[in-house]
């Protein structure tokens, strides 16, 4: 049978109220936390002063030291050590250029440590661009442009794509002794590449993969005996691949004209 709890008296409203020691002990629970919030409260104002410097460290090429700061500052103006978004600042430097990654830091008790990793080019996109090691464009308008940088090219949206077929053609071409400097994507999904030596490797637009894998195959050795007498290798036909020569002509070394072989 449901009885009321003995430590709880009825109130005149028809409610009812806490008596006895659970009464005494709410009352010391509601005071500590009191206390403790107060207590909290005062050292986060104690410890949230106002960042009064900002130091910036990292290997710099292309980054100005200075450029960050002024981009902290500006994120952080009257804002205390505590209480500052560090995402926030983190953002504001990583959208600067030449910036690859920053990571941020509080230093007691008003100052902020910024650490810079600058972006490393990989290959250069198009006419002015410049892709890093990720395959991201992270500068289109590049006001200098290493010139050993391998030329990659395609539609908007595809430079990781791109930079992809570039790495692991040139990890496959690195045995034999050979570098691509240049990787083309068109518009209509076509692939060419270029080595080192002026040939172009035409692989068109369907089994891309088989057909480079049949390159290095067969078609290296033919461009390690005849690198200086050949324009192009074509590789766009079933089994085999054609030869174009410097001097004119072509010869079908294997194989017959694959359907995209006329307009691929």
């Amino acid at each position: 049978m449901w009885s009321k709890p003995k430590n709880r008296r009825k109130r005149e409203d028809g409610g009812f109220r806490l008596a006895g020691p659970w009464a005494a002990r709410a009352g010391i629970g509601a005071a500590v936390c009191g206390v403790l919030g107060l207590a909290g409260w005062l050292v986060a104002g104690a410890l949230d002063q106002n960042i009064a410097s900002v130091s910036v460290t990292g290997r710099f090429q292309r980054v100005s030291p200075v450029e960050v700061e002024q981009a902290v500052k500006a994120r952080v103006r009257d804002m205390g050590l505590v209480s500052v978004d560090l995402a926030a600042v983190r953002r504001a430097v990583e959208q600067l250029p030449w910036v690859d990654t920053a990571i941020i830091e509080r230093q007691w008790p008003r100052a902020l440590s910024i650490r810079v990793v600058e972006q490393v080019p990989a290959a250069r996109w198009g006419a002015n661009g410049l892709l890093n090691i990720r395959g991201e464009l992270f500068i289109s308008e590049a006001r200098h442009i290493p010139p050993e940088l391998p030329r990659l090219s395609g539609p908007r949206g595809s430079e990781s794509a791109v930079a992809r077929r570039y790495l692991a053609a040139q990890g496959a071409l690195a045995e034999a002794g050979m570098r691509l400097t240049a990787v083309r994507l068109d518009q209509r999904g076509s692939w060419e590449f270029d080595l080192d030596n002026g040939i172009t490797v035409r692989l068109g637009r369907r089994q891309v993969d088989e057909r480079f894998a049949r390159f290095v195959a067969a078609g290296v050795g033919q461009v390690s005996s005849h690198a200086n007498d050949i324009n192009y290798i074509d590789m766009r036909y079933t089994n085999g691949f054609a030869i174009g020569w410097r001097a004119g002509g072509q010869r079908v070394a294997t194989g017959t004209a694959d359907e995209d072989n006329s307009d691929g």
